[in-house]
């Protein structure tokens, strides 16, 4: 919390400023013994916590080498020692200090080492708890072998007393502090907790465990400290070892930083205002570098070690522990799977815009619910390697992607590239291996669509014009097959053959090759109207579409090959083709294509038998969209159809009078005046009650 200055807690710090004014350490325990008193009387404070330990005698008074003098060369001289009596209480800075300290809210400072020979020295204060309390159950809390405390005369007359070690990681930082030390089969506190306890009135200290009531003693780990005073119970959340994190405010700054500093000498020589310190929290402690208490902490590479527990006592005054749980990696491991799962299902299917939204999702997810309980539960779980994998899972995404489908997209473009639409090989890029060039049979619609009066054009025409007219014309033709996703199988000369239905599967092949031609007469019309403006003769168009089953792959020989359709209902397309000039029409569908389009206006125009076909078949032709039915349409095709049933049923009469009447609708259409020469000409045939009203074009 950068520029949050906690008001409560207050640090009288032995700085480079002390040294110099006060003199180097360690100092005469009588100026400690100063500063205390003024802390106390003069200034008022609440209560004091010392971050230094006094762990031998102080003997810069010199009392022990006049003591020594007395009992040599100057014991007879009455004088002296009656003077030396008199001084003693005064040169004994230990018992000044002692004087100062007691009956005071003073907690002192102590640490825990691991000294091989077990070496300690002074007086440890009373433990909070035994192992005893433990109850057989588990905790990490790390066992020290020796210590480094007050000396008894001062661990005497302040008993409160706490460690000020704390936990340094692998990598040389502190970021947390044991509020209990194991020694022997005892649990000390830290400084802060020590602290913490005596502001609150020095409730008692019991472990509590984690819930899992399934598991044996030996598993059930404490997860916290309770703080026990009546019928009052406050729960401080620790890790398995004892510790908590330490939530750090700020980068450790004595000039304006999250605590407020205030310099010893300053004290000492009475330049602090009067009420400044009122009531404060005190630390005492040292930033002057020459007394090594500074800590590398993630804030900070030189951090103040009193301002560590300065961070941890302010953590506790607020209730906002922050501790890193012992099911951190179950949780991790939770995360990995859950969001791993989402990555791996999601981005494959995604588009690269809807991956990095997808991606960005999980990441902000991941922060967000990290952060949740951080700060509202002060948990403190890992984060890092559901971000890496995230973006790792994302950029190998990416990168197969762009390297692993590109090459795919690339073989199916060098495969089909030149016969289907761009948009149909990007779909097909969504699964590759389910597309290949393999013979096979499926239902599809195949068209021809041929150029009429090419070869009258190809000999009128210059070899150049031609060839850029006809690219022009094929261009555009091509585009309308293409926008309405069929398949260009091959050019053969002036004709264009395609199909729909393969390589990509469609449901709807048949309403989007009869739309395609549909809108190929509109495009003719267009091409005939610039021919016009600009000299060029005017071309025709005959479409022929069927749908049935056909065999589709790669066809060819060894030298040549392709990938085209072929079959009977390929042969059918091509005849039907050719009929359209027979009946003067732009377009012949067969009834199986008709039969699996919707929207679409229909008139038949035969019933016909092609060559290399036993049944005959009904054809018919586009009339144009049921939202451009007009009322004079309607009665057209209304009329033509009872002229059908007269003329297949051999009523001659009645179907010239049909006849008569639909031609007066639409009296210039070819198709009318072909079948008004059929009925003048069968009329005079007897009655064929073998006739099926086909007509047949085994030469076609």
């Amino acid at each position: 919390m950068p520029k949050s200055m906690d008001e409560r807690i207050v640090i009288v710090d032995i700085d480079e400023k002390s040294l110099a004014s006060v003199g180097r350490w360690p100092w005469g325990r009588n100026k400690l013994a100063d500063l205390v008193n003024k802390l106390f009387t003069e200034h008022k404070i609440a209560i004091l916590g010392v971050d230094v330990v006094f762990a031998e005698p102080d003997e810069s008074s010199g009392l022990q080498h006049l003591k020594e003098l007395a009992q040599s060369e100057l014991s007879d001289q009455a004088a002296f020692l009656a003077k030396l009596q008199e001084l003693s209480p005064r040169l004994d800075y230990d018992g000044v200090f002692a004087t100062a300290l007691a009956g005071k809210p003073i907690v002192l400072g102590y640490f825990f080492t691991n000294d091989p020979q077990g070496r300690s020295s002074g007086a440890l204060p009373s433990p909070v708890f035994s192992e005893e309390a433990l109850a057989g159950r588990t905790f990490e809390a790390p066992e020290w072998t020796a210590y480094g405390s007050n000396i008894s005369s001062l661990a005497a007359v302040a008993p409160m007393a706490g460690h000020f070690n704390s936990f340094t990681d692998q990598d040389g930082v502190v970021r947390s502090v044991p509020l209990v030390a194991h020694y022997k089969d005892s649990y000390y506190e830290s400084l802060s907790l020590a602290m913490f306890r005596a502001i609150v009135g020095m409730p008692r200290i019991t472990p509590s465990y984690s819930k899992e009531t399934f598991l044996p003693k030996a598993f059930q780990g404490v997860d916290k400290m309770l703080l026990v005073q009546g019928d009052k119970t406050l729960g401080i959340p620790v890790d398995r070892r004892g510790g908590a994190l330490i939530p750090f405010r700020g980068t450790g700054n004595a000039q304006g930083g999250s605590f407020q500093y205030v310099s010893a000498a300053d004290v000492l020589q009475n330049r602090v205002a009067k009420g400044r310190l009122k009531d404060k929290i005190v630390l005492l402690g040292t930033t002057a570098l020459g007394l090594f208490d500074m800590r590398v902490t993630p804030v900070g590479e030189a951090y103040p070690g009193v301002e560590t527990h300065a961070n941890m006592l302010s953590a506790l005054l607020d209730g906002h522990i922050l501790v890193k749980p012992d099911y951190a990696m179950g949780y991790e491991l939770v995360v990995l799977v859950f969001s791993g799962l989402v990555l791996a299902i999601g981005l494959p299917l995604l588009s690269a815009l809807r991956a990095v939204i997808l991606s960005t999702g999980v990441l902000v997810c991941l922060l967000i619910m990290n952060l949740w309980l951080y700060l509202g539960y002060g948990l403190v779980l890992p984060l890092a390697g559901a971000l890496v994998m995230t973006v790792t899972a994302f950029a190998l995404n990416m990168s197969y992607g762009y390297f692993v489908e590109s090459r795919s997209k690339r073989d199916l473009a060098n495969l089909f590239g030149t016969y289907v639409p761009p948009e149909l090989v990007d779909e097909m890029v969504q699964d590759p291996d389910s597309y290949s060039m393999k013979a096979m049979n499926r239902e599809m619609t195949v068209m021809f669509c041929d150029m009429r009066g090419f070869t009258r054009m190809s000999e009128a025409m210059e070899p150049l014009k031609l060839q850029e007219m006809l690219t022009g014309v094929f261009s555009r033709l091509t585009s309308v097959i293409r926008t309405h996703r069929g398949t260009i199988d091959k050019y053969m000369g002036d004709c264009v053959m395609a199909f729909w239905g393969a390589p990509v599967e469609s449901g709807d092949h048949a309403q989007l090759a009869v739309k395609a031609s549909i809108e190929i007469l509109q495009v003719i019309r267009e091409i005939n109207e610039e021919h016009r403006l600009a000299g060029l003769p005017q071309i025709g168009i005959g479409i022929g579409i069927n749908t049935g089953s056909m065999c589709v792959g790669d066809m060819g020989s060894d030298i040549r090959r392709s990938y085209t359709v072929i079959g009977d209902a390929v042969n059918l397309g091509s005849r039907l083709e050719s009929l359209s000039k027979v009946y003067g029409v732009d377009i012949v569908v067969s009834e199986v294509t008709k039969k699996s389009t919707t929207g679409i206006i229909w008139q038949e125009l035969d019933k016909v038998r092609v060559k290399g076909k036993e049944k005959a078949v009904k054809i018919w032709s586009p009339l144009g969209t049921e939202v451009q039915l007009s009322s004079s349409l309607a009665d057209e095709t209304k009329l033509w159809a009872q002229f059908l049933k007269m003329y297949r049923g051999q009523l001659w009469d009645q179907a010239d009078v049909a006849l008569l009447n639909v031609s007066r609708l639409n009296p210039n259409k070819f198709l009318y005046g072909l079948y008004a020469e059929r009925v003048a000409s069968m009329r005079h045939l007897p009655f064929d009650s073998d006739w099926d009203g086909a007509t047949n074009f085994e030469t076609k």
